[in-house]
């Protein structure tokens, strides 16, 4: 008789564990989120914050992590390290893909113009510009591909420091991190509530992408070896 293989779950317990307790987050973050009072000065569009600022949190650990992963590539050659970087570096842009949409929308009640070349806003596009650069280089750039595009996340990593100290260093419109301490305990709670919530929702990404990652360069290697043993051709 044939035995057939069991296919892997969907999720593992701890995956499904974090999703648990991502879905009871997202269920209390917006009641706290109305129930915290309007910033005096922004009014309803403030509310922005409670989204923009977890999202932009969970752009720079991607972005940490991409970068950390791919100098451990660099100098290592590690297939796990390169596994890492790709997955938490395609989070960062979605998340960073995020934090450019919604900031625009919360700066055209509070600036008057969707954009301003403020230095925040300009390392923060650059973050995203190179982690996106990153991953068609690994994905396009060849036989050199996955080394350029180690370098270039590495170089991305670097930015993040300037991105969250820029606001203390230069003269900006942004607001400043010393705000967060500042905040009246209701609104505090909402913040931290959704940072929490969307820092699940990242583990729980990551580590699907990562077995994605896995899955696809089992694939590859398969193909790479048919193709050697001459399977493909005619």
């Amino acid at each position: 008789m044939t035995q057939h293989t069991p296919s892997p779950k969907a999720f593992s317990t701890t995956q499904l564990v974090l999703l648990a307790l991502v879905c009871v987050g997202f269920a209390i973050a917006p009641q706290l989120i109305v129930k915290a009072p309007n910033e005096p000065t922004m009014g309803l569009v403030q509310r922005i914050f409670y989204f923009h600022v977890p999202c932009a949190w969970q752009t720079m650990i991607g972005a940490f992590i991409a970068g950390g992963a791919s100098a451990l590539y660099l100098f290592r050659g590690s297939e796990k390290s390169r596994q890492v970087a790709i997955a938490a570096a395609e989070l960062a842009v979605v998340f960073g893909l995020c934090v450019l949409f919604t900031g625009p929308l919360w700066a055209r009640k509070a600036w008057g113009v969707w954009w301003q070349w403020d230095v925040r806003l300009t390392t923060s596009a650059l973050l995203w510009i190179i982690f996106v650069a990153a991953l068609f280089a690994e994905k396009y750039g060849g036989p050199g591909g996955p080394r350029l595009s180690a370098g270039l996340m590495v170089f991305g990593a670097a930015d993040v420091p300037m991105i969250y100290i820029s606001v203390s260093l230069w003269r900006t419109i942004h607001p400043k991190t010393s705000v967060v301490p500042t905040l009246e305990p209701s609104m505090r709670l909402a913040l931290w509530t959704s940072v929490l919530t969307f820092t699940l929702l990242f583990a729980v990404l990551m580590s699907l992408r990562m077995r994605l990652q896995r899955q696809r360069d089992q694939l590859a290697n398969l193909k790479m070896q048919a193709e050697d043993a001459g399977l493909f051709d005619e």
